[in-house]
């Protein structure tokens, strides 16, 4: 499975966003948009507007750390969305959100905090193409990588599932390598690419 590294504009100077984005585009599969409501998370970050001012080729990817997902579907598609990724725990009918979101002609994901397991998942597999496990707390960028998060990774994949694993939290050359033989494909990483002196070296050193 061919390893893609996912920019997570998070960590990015918004000051001048697309040129942010233009710095990593030829090196990277896509853009990786964490939105938070200070609600579902102690932190607040941005919503559809922003994506809808981005300049990329690249598939973006919303993840949406919100209360009520919902309620924002489509003005994320609307706003350039390809894939809209949801939180098992802020849906109560996990199987309903993500066939709500594939009938608006977008892919579906769906992500797990560090406290859930892979067993809150087990039942939608099937209608998910990317599982996004968080190797920190949501929240903040710039946390440590949390190592007995692999587990979820392997468990994944023993269960059969064959389609995208991408990990959020701590991402680095080191932790990337270990996610990749845990069985992960897709490296989302924020301020470890764009506080990088060289990010085209740092986006290449997680294809490890």
């Amino acid at each position: 499975m061919k390893i893609q590294v996912a920019p997570s504009i998070l960590s990015a100077d918004f000051g001048k966003l697309n040129e942010e984005i233009a710095s990593v585009e030829l090196y990277s599969d896509r853009i990786h948009f964490d939105v938070m409501d200070g609600h579902f998370v102690p932190n607040i970050s941005f919503g559809a507007p922003v994506m809808r001012c981005v300049k990329t080729k690249l598939p973006l990817d919303v993840h949406l750390m919100i209360e009520n997902p919902w309620k924002f579907f489509e003005d994320f598609v609307k706003a350039g969305a390809d894939t809209i990724i949801v939180h098992s725990e802020a849906c109560r009918d996990l199987k309903a959100i993500l066939k709500e979101i594939r009938g608006l002609g977008v892919k579906a994901g769906v992500s797990i905090k560090p406290k859930t397991g892979i067993s809150a998942i087990k039942g939608v597999l099937d209608l998910v193409d990317q599982v996004l496990i968080m190797t920190v707390e949501p929240g903040f960028g710039g946390q440590d990588f949390m190592e007995e998060m692999l587990p979820k990774i392997a468990g994944l994949r023993k269960c059969g599932f064959k389609g995208d694993i991408s990990v959020d939290g701590g991402i680095n050359e080191r932790t990337a390598k270990l996610c990749i033989d845990a069985g992960a494909n897709i490296m989302i990483a924020g301020s470890y690419i764009f506080k990088a002196k060289d990010r085209k070296k740092a986006i290449m050193g997680l294809r490890v």
